[in-house]
């Protein structure tokens, strides 16, 4: 049985006034009484009722805590993060939820004396769980909070009811924000707040969170917020009633095909959307690689070299330029001189990896990817190659750590986090780790191959992708468990905002630093510690065997097993070695593909945790030695 405004009123007949449109229902929970001039008994909402004194209100009524707690709910691509980054500003940290790689936002804004806690809660569609997010979301739900605001797309309003109404029938004080009003009056899509507030019984606002109409609205609303009298249903019956609602709260008008709405169609288009989308990457990665070799030419290199190189130069001289400690921090003097990249030390290599070479490409991937998220591309991105990806376990939105990991794997890495399943988030994560160069050591690449052939080059990259769709294939078909389908709810194109486009910059490089600084610190005094001991020469030693099958000479060993500390820096090593050409793609080859570098491998470790960290380490030897077998042998029939 389900219980709608019409119901109540039905049931409250004893009233003088049959116009449901008289009620106020601001005095529904007055300080004087309800006022519908019946018995408690008598009322369907008497379970809920503040008024009940038989009624224990601690669950869903906490106005005796000083601070209280907002959950900001709603549908994916709704507009959740920017209404929150609205209210709360730069006053936020994100988290992951426990037991789970699912993160969300926490934040607190203040309103005329009263403090509130918001929480961003992931997107969810349903609160019968399809996914990952959405079970964080009904979890973080079910554990309780002083106010619900449920955030809908108001030009979407049928479908994001369906989840508003199961929020509301838990019976926690709530606020219906209707959000994106300007695109929906675009549409010719024009929604009754009265109405609206009437049928559910709950506060609506509306607004337009980009440029923050409505947010004053919505502070107001907070103090209002009360529990709704619609009660639990079944899946039909919620149906029946969201189609009532909206048939008396919505009007739809004519309007015209514009330029905008075309390019909506032409973007998810089998053909015009693909050419669209390659368009769109190459200009993207043409933008972040300018963009990062700009931050990294003109602030990062100069603030090394001009203000930390001379510091520890100076350093370097107290702790007498050679010693444990001072390899430790330091790292090994190249030719009596700092080298940022070859000494290995925690102070010089391992922050000058950090901040000078990868957190640039971090600022300029995170910037476009932000860019394209907020202008509302990324989801047709996810359509158009999701039936490419479903075939190696994946889905559309495994693009996106791919796109990052061709800039750097270890953002890639963590942006595997978006990913429904465990299993999925392996399959990316390796296949990441594997068969996708990042920036550095494609131009290296470029600088140690294309100069003898630009085949050859494609060759390479060739190869990896072709490892890329193999290798996820089989995965695919070992691996227990399936992979879930792509449900998307894909956003109109909207101009971003500056402001929030900022924000969610600021949050998502914070978040990497916090999260990657350490892990690179350690995995270089790891290094370091593996450098000093003389252990590689051993290794070294011990895969000569496996050398001869790749058609390389001894020599090359000490440089594929370098492109664990450095990728880039273990290709330039493989230049002086006199190797031919053929040669040279397989070692580029096999070093591409066996261990990452050790910024990537300890996030993996963090990810994916040990057991998987080894799984995939076996499976990145073995196929990199399958690999470089099979070009050593078919080469020589390919380039003549």
């Amino acid at each position: 049985m389900f219980m709608s405004c019409h119901g109540l009123f039905d049931i409250l007949k004893k009233r003088k006034t049959d116009d449901r449109n008289n009620v106020n229902l601001d005095d529904f929970e007055s300080n004087t009484g309800c006022g519908m001039g019946i018995h408690c008994s008598e009322c369907p909402l008497s379970f809920r009722c503040s008024h009940n004194g038989n009624k224990d209100v601690s669950k869903t009524t906490k106005s005796g805590q000083k601070i209280k707690k907002v959950l900001l709910m709603g549908n994916p691509n709704v507009g959740k993060s920017a209404i929150f980054s609205r209210l709360t500003g730069l006053h936020a940290i994100s988290s992951n939820y426990p037991g789970t790689t699912v993160g969300f936002l926490e934040g607190s804004v203040s309103i005329d004396g009263e403090t509130y806690k918001l929480i961003d809660v992931p997107g969810a569609y349903t609160l019968d769980p399809t996914n990952e997010a959405e079970e964080v979301a009904r979890r973080i739900l079910d554990e309780g909070g002083d106010i619900v605001v449920i955030v809908a797309d108001a030009t979407a309003l049928e479908r994001n009811l369906y989840l508003a109404l199961q929020v509301l029938e838990k019976g926690y004080p709530s606020v219906l924000v209707l959000n994106m009003v300007d695109e929906a009056r675009h549409k010719g899509i024009h929604i009754d707040l009265q109405t609206l507030e009437i049928e559910l019984g709950i506060p609506v606002v509306s607004t337009v969170a980009v440029t923050g109409e409505g947010i004053s609205a919505l502070k107001a609303a907070l103090a209002k917020a009360r529990p709704s009298f619609i009660l639990p249903m079944g899946k039909d019956e919620r149906w029946r009633l969201i189609g009532d609602i909206v048939m008396r709260s919505q009007q739809v008008t004519h309007r015209h095909h514009t330029f905008r709405d075309r390019l909506e169609d032409i973007s998810v288009h089998p053909v015009s959307g693909l050419i669209l989308s390659l368009l769109v990457i190459g200009l993207s990665f043409y933008a972040i690689r300018t963009i990062g070799e700009g931050l990294i030419d003109y602030v990062f290199d100069p603030l090394f070299d001009r203000f930390w190189g001379p510091l520890l130069a100076s350093l370097s001289n107290l702790l007498g330029g050679s010693g444990f400690l001072h390899d430790i921090l330091i790292g090994h003097l190249i030719d009596g001189n700092l080298d940022w990249e070859q000494s290995f030390g925690i102070l010089s290599t391992g922050l000058y990896v950090e901040f000078a070479m990868v957190f640039p490409y971090i600022i300029s991937f995170y910037l476009i990817l932000s860019l394209l998220e907020d202008i509302g591309y990324l989801p047709r991105l996810a359509v158009l190659f999701d039936a490419l990806l479903h075939r190696i376990g994946l889905h559309g939105f495994a693009i996106v750590p791919t796109l990052l990991g061709l800039g750097c794997n270890v953002p890639g890495i963590l942006a595997t986090r978006v990913l429904e399943s465990e299993r999925e988030r392996f399959i990316a994560a390796t296949l990441i780790s594997v068969a996708v160069p990042c920036a550095g050591l494609q131009a290296m690449i470029f600088g140690a191959i294309g100069s003898l052939g630009m085949r050859y080059v494609v060759v390479i990259y060739a190869s990896l992708f072709l490892v890329w769709l193999i290798l996820g294939y089989v995965l695919n078909k070992i691996l227990s468990g399936q992979s879930p389908e792509l449900i998307v709810e894909i956003p109109p194109y909207r101009l971003p905002s500056f402001r929030d486009l900022g924000l969610k910059l600021w949050f998502r490089i914070s978040g990497f630093l916090l999260e990657a600084t350490p892990l690179v610190l350690i995995g270089i005094l790891i290094a370091n510690l593996v450098y000093s001991s003389g252990i590689l020469p051993l290794i070294s030693n011990f895969l000569k065997p496996a050398v001869y099958l790749l058609g390389l000479p001894p020599e090359a060993i000490g440089a594929i097993l370098l492109g664990f500390l450095r990728k880039d820096v273990a290709v330039g090593l493989l230049l002086p070695l006199g190797l031919t050409p053929q040669q040279l793609i397989v070692a580029i080859v096999v070093l591409s593909m066996t261990f990452p570098c050790i910024a990537t491998f300890v996030v993996l470790f963090k990810e994916l945790g040990a057991k998987r960290l080894l799984q995939s380490i076996i499976i990145m030897i073995s196929i990199a030695m399958l690999a470089g077998i099979a070009l050593n042998s078919l080469l020589p029939l390919m380039i003549t």
